[in-house]
């Protein structure tokens, strides 16, 4: 896949060569899910309530992806709502992103390199063998450099709000075709404040220390940090981003997957969820309440997922916003002109 040279007749690279690092496993040596099964909700007897999903929601095709199992594989390549998507979770920058996978009239099949640059996830396609930024969705050595992944909004919430708001949803299935210790976490520990990154040799710009949490959104070519100890304070936080004001909203209830050993017994680091505030042309002023969040225009109550679930708005879904919860070192490797909302 990768030999420390440029493909012959491909575009000039990116990224400086010296910048990609072997991550230690081989290309595929953390294999992707390529046919992934799913279970009914019902059906899952292995979550408990505060353990972290990927819940993404493609035209009412909703589905969660057990971060207990993308750790082991970290790329799903699957299809909702008829549109083809590589799920993806790094566990070292701690990230997840979600790409539609159509690059022109071409369906790419992804999966992991092996390799590292800023101390994240470097995926391949199967097709052209081209070298994919998980944090930035582009082509970055190879002959689709410079083609962009559409990134689709992914959040990272508890199991237990997700199954209940989502009865009729569907599961990622243990059942990859691997034996894995699904469940443990490899890489204890490694979410510590004061931790250092693993094969980061980049600059860490001071504002934070490396392993501060922080939500992130890029639109635009304008790009925000949330910390996540500043929305701990104040649960809901506004601001704007690329000329579209959104709302942050934070939930306590989701262990971290990273702090012991066992995925659901680790800190609890909450939730997140990113929206535009709009209803119908008017702007909601959302607030903190005892179990979710109000808006002062209507008095509905809503979720983390950005529902409605009672009230004159019951039933109503905010636009989502493409967020990513991640360390400060990755985010601003990545957009080192990142404005810092506190």
């Amino acid at each position: 896949i990768y030999r420390g040279d440029t493909v012959e007749g491909a575009p000039a690279p990116l990224v400086d060569l010296d910048e990609i690092r072997s991550g230690g496993p081989p290309p595929v040596g953390i294999p992707s899910i390529d046919v992934p099964a799913f279970l009914a909700v019902g059906d899952v007897d292995f979550r408990v309530e505060n353990e972290p999903v990927l819940a993404l929601d493609i035209d009412g095709d909703v589905r969660a992806y057990p971060v207990q199992i993308l750790m082991w594989h970290e790329i799903v390549n699957d299809t909702v709502g008829g549109v083809p998507v590589a799920v993806t979770y790094c566990p070292l920058s701690n990230s997840a992103v979600a790409y539609d996978r159509r690059v022109g009239d071409r369906v790419m099949e992804f999966g992991t390199s092996g390799l590292l640059w800023n101390s994240a996830l470097v995926m391949y396609d199967r097709q052209t063998e081209t070298l994919w930024s998980h944090f930035t969705a582009q082509g970055i050595v190879g002959e689709l450099t410079g083609a962009e992944l559409e990134t689709l909004p992914v959040a990272t919430v508890p199991w237990g709000v997700w199954r209940d708001a989502n009865p009729g949803g569907l599961v990622l299935s243990r059942d990859t075709g691997f034996e894995r210790d699904y469940g443990r976490n490899p890489y204890l520990g490694y979410d510590d404040v004061d931790g250092t990154p693993f094969l980061f040799e980049g600059d860490i710009d001071g504002r934070y220390t490396a392993m501060t949490r922080i939500v992130g959104v890029e639109a635009e070519g304008d790009a925000i940090a949330v910390p996540l100890e500043q929305l701990r304070q104040d649960d809901v936080v506004d601001a704007e981003v690329g000329g579209t004001e959104i709302v942050v909203l934070w939930q306590a209830g989701t262990a971290s997957a990273l702090d012991a050993d066992d995925v659901a017994g680790g800190a609890d680091v909450g939730a997140t969820g990113v929206f535009v505030p709009m209803v119908d042309g008017r702007r909601l002023d959302l607030g903190p309440a005892d179990d979710g969040f109000v808006d002062a225009q209507t008095a509905s109550t809503w979720n983390i997922l950005g529902e409605a679930t009672a009230g004159a708005l019951a039933g109503t879904q905010l636009d989502a916003v493409a967020h990513v919860d991640t360390f400060w070192f990755a985010w601003s490797a990545f957009l080192p002109d990142t404005r810092v909302v506190d």
